[in-house]
């Protein structure tokens, strides 16, 4: 099933191309940094990497954020709110704020693919308040409880 995401670019964004999946198999899109200049960012820092992109997803729908792995091991580049939620009703540029915790500065440059976007269905719900939950084997174990 195919969902159209309608896309707006912006002037930096002029030349690079629209997000794509790189196979026929891959969940995400590859959003590409639209930065002017080269950006380094130092171990430790982030940034706020700009796409040249301002969208309107279709209702009951979100873009989620989320780093590229190969990134991630090779430089300790990673997302700090990942997943990142782009809501349905935000039309401003989409940003990605990137986060060096490897030990080398890292430099982004134009054109280069940051994170990648996946769109997933939001489903709606609303809050019961009930005296008593239905029991279950694990019940309050608490944090780690399966693993023991």
């Amino acid at each position: 099933m195919t969902i159209t995401i309608q896309v707006r670019r912006l002037p930096h964004g002029e030349g690079l191309p629209l997000p794509s999946y790189a196979t026929a198999g891959a969940a995400g899109m590859d959003l590409l940094a639209a930065v002017t200049d080269p950006v380094a960012i130092a171990p430790g820092q982030r940034a706020l990497i700009p796409t040249g992109l301002a969208i309107a997803l279709p209702p009951a729908h979100e873009l989620q954020v989320r780093p590229r792995s190969g990134l991630a091991l090779r430089h300790g580049i990673v997302l700090p709110n990942s997943p990142g939620t782009i809501d349905e009703d935000y039309r401003g540029e989409l940003g990605v704020i990137v986060l060096n915790t490897g030990d080398q500065p890292f430099v982004v440059e134009r054109g280069m693919r940051i994170a990648q976007a996946v769109l997933a269905p939001v489903l709606r719900a609303t809050w019961e308040e009930t005296a008593e939950l239905g029991s279950t084997e694990r019940d309050a174990g608490g944090f780690g409880s399966t693993g023991r």
